[in-house]
């Protein structure tokens, strides 16, 4: 066929209604056409389906298409169906057909009715299809997702590793390989495990310019924060993504008793529930889908406002596909992340028990993750720089379509400081990954950098005046400007690079930006950057101490016991009023808002009427009753004398968990007497004189009790310790 007389505008009009075909579509169905081994990357929404079926209706034969979901086969069989009067134009070949549904495909295959036959690869390797395919007439074989090959995909589909050698021995047909997400590591894999070096290769722009990108800190606020979201944006569609299936059931109710239209979904639920809630979704019965990340995938919904992530994904790949699920119509599209570092912490955690290659994997996949939501340049660059694209972040389309370029961080001259980085990789060989080369300019010594002798080299700890954190930022901002690379063979690895041997030689300035800083406090709320914070009023909270000092004095108990440091915080954030109002301040309560509160919002009140603030109409979330009846639970039971740990277990909770149940509640100020289990723990000088400790100590900080004891006593006694100390001199 050559390709020059081929008219594909005919049969594009025909089958499906288009007069043009969108971006890279019609050179990559001529390639097909033309018999030849075709590559296509092509972002979510950028019309990759199309890519194979038209040619496969255009050409003699059935084209054998490969996808890892049912769910998704099943749409797109639909679709096809819809365009033509043959209802076998298109099947579905799975664990889910009967025998008589079999014999319907292999009878429609074999009178040539079957253009598209969708399989999943483990029904390739089953010999009875195996061995009826191969006395057919097959057009070609399109792999989709075709990340799933590799490992350093971000969904790994091991059976997806044998596919070749499998279309070897149906028939020998050119091979269609489509991703939507692939970095230069996974391609190369792709090609190289699909034995097709010699595929023309296709890739559209990542770049999606409507679409806003922003991080947030994620604190203990998370759930208010979504809220204020959602109902700013009324009325319109939006996902929560979730990591884990009871977080997503726990989000969903939430919103749902804070009046918002939403439904949960996850792999958990039964098939009539997910299609049903599924179908809510796409009919508009309801606004919000809160999900894991099984949800989305045969999504095709185009007016999709935002996408949040409660949970920050474990690849930039996963993040790139859920979050461009948001405006496929190209209209607005807003992608909210949370982020704290706690999470990247819980992921590793997970990783901890699959194989070392797998875990090391892992690990680099998630610094990409942490490099981008601790960035402060702009996000887009770094994500399609991640891809493989340049951007140019002041002309490129989007360019100002995300928080940090709309409010720009500090930039300060960092040229001597490349230099020192440049020089570092230079020195040891190009042989270290980012973290050893950040050690090795701090001075930190490691069995790595021993071994390599890089410890008694006169540049080991060139840069320790400054943080480790600082370097890192320096070494991502410097990857995304091409003055060092990441080796592909050996993921990780920085090399320098042309630039950056011209720039060791010749520096110029390099203005690097200040990154965000997400530390995080005790209490698991985070200490954002305080000069980018427009949040808690600094000045008040020095009066509210000292007026908890004149309190704690007068009820002669320690001032943590009247209300602890984050309750203060959420107090000069809130400006509560009165005594209702004070009551839903982090960590009150009503118990202690009455005890303790008159005075604070005396003071707050005089503060806010003297300084003329306006106080924030704040977000009071209701909760769903699951908490409050599991601390009705918790109450009643301390009360029986139960042991916590039969507490504990018939709540599905581990002990830790109670502890911080059972301090939640103590903290705002709800007595819980729980004695007994204390005395089952320590004996009376032991409780007297840990009871000695906190009325003196500055801070109820149990590390700070810890160092003092200095293992006299273990993490849970000095706890619940603290609770029954709190419940007898504060409540």
């Amino acid at each position: 066929m050559n390709s020059d007389s081929l008219d594909l505008y005919g049969p594009l009009k025909k089958f499906f209604g288009f007069s043009q075909f969108k971006g890279l579509q019609e050179q990559v169905i001529t390639s097909i056409l033309k018999n030849e081994n075709t590559f296509v990357i092509m972002p979510t929404g950028g019309g990759k389906s199309l890519c194979y079926q038209l040619p496969a209706l255009m050409k003699e034969g059935t084209a054998i298409v490969v996808s890892p979901l049912i769910a998704l086969m099943k749409n797109q069989v639909d679709a096809i169906r819809g365009i033509s009067e043959h209802h076998g134009i298109a099947h579905v070949l799975n664990s889910s057909l009967n025998k008589s549904e079999v014999n319907q495909v292999k009878e429609d295959i074999a009178s040539g009715i079957t253009k598209l036959l969708y399989v999943a690869p483990e029904s390739l390797i089953k010999e009875e299809y195996a061995s009826f395919l191969r006395t057919q007439k097959i057009s070609f074989v399109a792999i989709d997702e075709a990340h799933c090959i590799s490992e350093w995909g971000h969904d790994f589909r091991p059976e997806y590793r044998n596919l070749r050698h499998i279309i070897k021995q149906i028939d020998n047909v050119p091979i269609i390989g489509l991703t939507a997400t692939a970095t230069e590591k996974v391609q190369e894999d792709i090609l190289k495990t699909l034995g097709m070096s010699d595929a023309n290769t296709f890739k559209a722009s990542f770049n999606r310019p409507n679409l806003f990108y922003e991080v947030r800190p994620k604190t203990n606020e998370i759930e208010k924060d979504i809220i204020r979201f959602i109902k700013q944006h009324p009325g319109k569609s939006g996902i929560v993504y979730c990591l884990s299936r009871k977080k997503v059931e726990e989000i969903a109710q939430v919103l749902q008793v804070n009046g918002i239209n939403a439904v949960p979904y996850h792999a958990g639920f039964d098939a009539k529930t997910r299609a049903k809630h599924q179908d809510m979704f796409l009919m508009e019965d309801c606004d919000v889908v809160v999900a894991t990340i099984a949800f989305g995938m045969g999504i095709d919904k185009p007016d999709v406002r935002y996408v949040i992530h409660h949970d920050i994904p474990k690849s930039l790949e996963s993040y790139y596909q859920e979050t461009g699920r948001a405006g496929r119509d190209d209209g607005e599209g807003i992608c909210l992340t949370f982020y704290a570092y706690k999470d990247i912490e819980k992921l590793e955690k997970f990783m901890a028990n699959k194989p070392v290659a797998e875990q090391e994997i892992g690990h680099a996949l998630l610094q990409e993750v942490v490099g981008y939501a601790e960035t402060s340049m702009n996000r887009r660059k770094y994500l399609l720089h991640y891809f493989g694209e340049e951007f140019d972040e002041i002309n490129g389309l989007g360019a100002d379509m995300d928080d940090n370029t709309r409010n720009p961080k500090k930039k300060s001259e960092a040229k001597d400081d490349v230099v020192t980085i440049l020089d570092v990789v230079a020195k040891t060989n190009q042989q270290y990954k980012a973290k050893e080369i950040v050690n090795t300019i701090i001075g930190k010594e490691n069995a790595l950098l021993k071994s390599h002798k890089t410890t008694a080299q006169p540049f080991f700890g060139v840069g320790k005046e400054r943080t480790a954190l600082y370097w890192m930022a320096l070494i991502r901002q410097i990857l995304v400007v091409n003055l060092i690379r990441k080796e592909i063979e050996q993921y990780g690895v920085i090399k320098l690079t042309d630039e950056g041997k011209g720039f060791a030689k010749n520096p110029t300035s390099f203005m690097m930006t200040e990154d965000h800083s997400y530390n995080v406090k005790d209490d698991g709320s985070i200490i954002t950057n305080p000069k980018a914070a427009g949040g808690t009023d600094e000045k008040l909270v020095k009066f509210l101490k000292d007026l908890r000092k004149q309190v704690a004095k007068k009820h002669n108990v320690p001032p943590f016991a009247v209300f602890q440091d984050p309750s203060l915080a959420d107090m000069a954030l809130k400006y509560p009023i009165n005594l209702e109002e004070l009551s839903k301040v982090h960590g009150v309560g009503e118990g202690k808002a009455r005890k303790f509160g008159k005075d604070f919002v005396k003071l707050i009140t005089t503060y806010v009427e003297d300084n003329d603030i306006t106080r924030p109409d704040d977000l009071i979330v209701k909760s769903t009753g699951v908490n409050s009846g599991l601390k009705l639970y918790i109450i009643q039971n301390t009360d029986r004398k139960l042991p916590l740990e039969d507490i504990a277990k018939a709540k599905g909770l581990k002990l830790e968990e109670l502890i911080k149940e059972m301090e939640a509640i103590i903290f705002s100020g709800t007595k819980l007497n729980i004695s007994y289990a204390v005395d089952d723990l320590l004996d009376e000088d032991q409780q007297e004189e840990i009871h000695d400790y906190f009325m003196e100590a500055e801070t109820d900080k149990i590390q700070d009790a810890l160092d003092e004891f200095d293992g006299e006593y273990d993490l849970d006694e000095l706890r619940l310790m603290r609770i029954k100390f709190t419940n007898e001199v504060a409540n």
